[in-house]
């Protein structure tokens, strides 16, 4: 019972502490917006998938990468908190606290992936634009998939941020991984247009196969969208098992951690 009690603290701490830092808020909602408005109407029209033409352009294809980029950030941003912890001392006397190590890890976890759901549904409501039908099915498959994915990038993002001291290098280093990671995903390019190396980084990427339940969650009837995707049942298979394995390591890392 205490386990989760713990869990519980840590968790609302994070979100207590994202709600009362404003410019956060806007720069996690307002960036990926933006980079959807600016990118999408820059291709526009001109995008073609499989070589057929898209109602909405290049907007409707990004939309999903948009989703995942959003959960990325937020992975990041709310591991930065392990760093200023530490530099505050707040972390090590959670560490010395009789309090599981575990307990420590999945209410960061926890809290991270908690703040990247309500921000991913709050960017579902811009769905429409690009003609995405929300019905109760849509919006349950990809809130499903956003908690898995934001759940796994944020045990990722702790995995770097206990090994890391400085926030300038913690940064660095995200952007280093987690971008390519993101961009060789089919958050910004289908792999059939892709170099047959980066398809094939495509293909090992377990990235790729959340944005493929994401965008088949949301596009179940446009054929020409999710045609020569992996089949949903090999992507929650990947996606899952990929979650489980990371959250294991960064618990290793978190109970290897001297302080």
């Amino acid at each position: 019972m205490n386990f989760f009690v713990y869990s519980f603290t840590i968790w609302q701490r994070e979100i207590i502490r994202f709600l009362r830092q404003r410019s956060r808020i806007i720069g996690t909602l307002g960036q990926p917006f933006l980079f959807w408005i600016l990118l999408g109407s820059g291709f526009g029209t001109s995008f073609r998938l499989n070589g057929v033409e898209l109602s909405e352009g290049y907007l409707e294809y990004f939309f999903p990468g948009i989703l995942v980029m959003m959960i990325l950030f937020t992975a990041i941003f709310s591991t930065f908190s392990i760093i200023e912890d530490r530099k505050m001392g707040f972390l090590q006397a959670v560490l010395v606290a009789p309090v599981p190590r575990e307990a420590i890890i999945l209410g960061h976890i926890l809290g991270g992936a908690t703040l990247s759901i309500l921000q991913g549904v709050l960017f579902l409501c811009a769905a429409p634009i690009v003609g995405i039908s929300l019905t109760l099915e849509v919006i349950g498959l990809s809130f499903l998939s956003m908690l898995v994915m934001s759940f796994a990038l944020t045990s990722l993002g702790l995995i770097f941020a206990w090994k890391i001291e400085s926030t300038q290098g913690f940064h660095s280093i995200m952007n280093l991984f987690l971008i390519p990671l993101w961009l060789m995903s089919g958050a910004v390019f289908p792999e059939s247009s892709a170099h047959p190396i980066v398809g094939w980084f495509m293909k090992i990427n377990p990235l790729t196969y959340g944005v493929t339940i994401l965008r088949r969650s949301l596009y179940p009837l446009q054929n020409k969208m999710i045609e020569g995707l992996p089949e949903t049942v090999t992507c929650w298979i990947v996606i899952t098992c990929s979650t489980l394995i990371i959250f294991v390591i960064a618990s290793l890392t978190a109970k290897k951690y001297q302080g």
